[in-house]
């Protein structure tokens, strides 16, 4: 759920010239000040969500954006907050910006990407090579295969984060909190109730089950990229999804998701296993 907030989230650090993107457009003028911009949403080379919108989207062309701090850092992207907001409504996002250039630390593992391939042959001998053109193509890449996982699992009904829009680098997303409007925990951090723990498992079994009718692994999955919101449960993180069939890796990663998953649950006191959980869902990958 999308709560409009008025200001930084409380765990949100103060924002800085250095924590915006590279390409971020400062302008001071009698409607914006810095730190703001037009909205991008409409901007040519700008993709944006499936379709059906939903409601809370702010697509008009006078909306701003205004950021309001750093919600997350990662090795690979960092996560901010942004406002989008227009006269008539207003709305918070996250702001998901895969690293620049001096500041990328890339540590997926080349597995992730086996199956895939980079139509144009300059950019694959770039990305080979590790050039800085390379690395600039390999952020896009990643982006763009979040991006578009996001809005294959939202359009089939999967519990993730609605995509907003693709800008280069750059993906905006739905900002999945809490009734009170914070940001909503990682299953790792929390200690559900035996009855809530078994409605997570039932929605955990049905996400994996899903991804993988579209022959696909999430990759990293584990209670640290699932959040839990109330009584239901987002799976985020999705740059690394990888095909079962065509990656020589695609069975080890889905063994690997479901063991990690199956692990944390019966550790809290679920008879379920990892095992079992891997035979189940490739009755849906085949």
């Amino acid at each position: 759920m999308l709560h409009p907030l008025p200001g930084p989230a409380d765990d949100a650090a103060p924002l800085s010239e250095s924590s915006l993107p590279d390409d971020f457009t400062y302008v001071e003028t009698d409607d914006l000040r810095p730190g703001q911009r037009w909205s991008t949403w409409d901007d040519i080379g700008v993709l944006a969500g499936p379709e059906p919108w939903p409601d809370w989207l702010v697509t008009t062309d006078a909306a701003v954006d205004t950021e309001l701090g750093i919600l997350k850092t990662g090795k690979e992207a960092d996560v901010f907050l942004l406002e989008r907001a227009d006269a008539d409504a207003s709305v918070v996002l996250a702001a998901k910006r895969y690293r620049g250039l001096d500041h990328r630390l890339f540590h997926r593992d080349a597995g992730y990407t086996e199956g895939r391939r980079l139509r144009n042959t300059r950019d694959r001998r770039a990305t080979a090579k590790g050039t800085r053109h390379g690395r600039s193509v390999q952020a896009g890449q990643w982006a763009a295969a979040e991006f578009d996982c996001l809005s294959r699992f939202w359009s089939a009904g999967l519990p993730v984060p609605y995509p907003v829009q693709l800008d280069g680098t750059e993906i905006l997303m739905e900002l999945v909190a809490l009734e009170d409007g914070s940001g909503a925990p990682r299953l790792a951090q929390t200690r559900p109730p035996r009855d809530l723990l078994e409605t997570y498992w039932e929605q955990l079994v049905d996400a994996v089950r899903g991804m993988a009718s579209f022959g696909l692994a999430h990759g990293d999955l584990s209670p640290f990229n699932v959040l839990a919101t109330g009584e239901r449960l987002v799976l985020i993180d999705l740059p690394q999804a990888v095909d079962i069939i065509t990656n020589p890796q695609g069975m080890e990663y889905l063994t690997r998701d479901c063991t990690n998953m199956a692990t944390w649950f019966a550790a809290r006191g679920l008879d379920v296993d990892g095992g079992e959980l891997l035979a189940d869902v490739l009755t849906y990958a085949f």
